[in-house]
């Protein structure tokens, strides 16, 4: 009787991965692609701050892609503060997984920064349906600071889930519902 339970066990764990399988799967870059834009509103020392995003990902002539996006921070005051930031990716050897390709070297190939010198060290990776650009910055004083960006595809466009760290503490936590705009 054991047995035919652990068989019965067996069996429904192998249906369950056959069936969710495709369902957690890695998404096509390609899937990615697209012109995004939403907006979100947050309270930060009992003041208001608008976000107006957009995120544009699409694919570079080298078999790899960027992400390009901007935010404008609107405070309660009608100020304004614009950042704007685009990155190129290629792939690495290891699936899912891509580099950034911040910087030519003298063979005009495409490299990552030296987080050594003070420079981000970035690179992305797709898991299921999220596209996550990770960057890492060596603090003065030895620590890190840590960006996580997760976009995550829905039947809108993109969710986006941003988070801060400083040296494992979480400083700053946004999410937005992005839409698609473009292709």
């Amino acid at each position: 009787m054991h047995k035919i339970r652990m068989l019965r066990a067996w069996m429904l764990a192998l249906w369950f991965s056959l069936a969710c399988g495709s369902a957690l799967a890695n998404q096509p870059l390609e899937a990615f692609y697209g012109q995004y834009i939403g907006q979100t509103t947050e309270t930060e020392g009992g003041e208001s701050i608008r976000r107006d995003l957009s995120v544009t990902i699409g694919p570079t002539a080298k078999r790899g892609f960027f992400v390009k996006w901007t935010t404008v921070l609107e405070k309660a005051d009608q100020t304004l503060k614009r950042k704007a930031y685009e990155i190129k990716f290629r792939r690495s050897r290891r699936e899912g997984i891509y580099s950034s390709a911040m910087k030519t070297n003298v063979f005009g190939g495409q490299i990552a920064l030296d987080p050594l010198k003070g420079d981000p060290f970035v690179w992305a990776r797709i898991k299921g349906n999220t596209l996550t650009v990770h960057t890492l910055v060596i603090t003065e004083d030895g620590g890190y600071e840590m960006q996580v960006y997760d976009r995550t595809l829905n039947d809108k466009g993109l969710l986006l889930e941003f988070h801060r760290y400083r040296s494992g503490e979480q400083l700053r936590k946004v999410t937005a519902q992005l839409i698609r705009v473009a292709d």
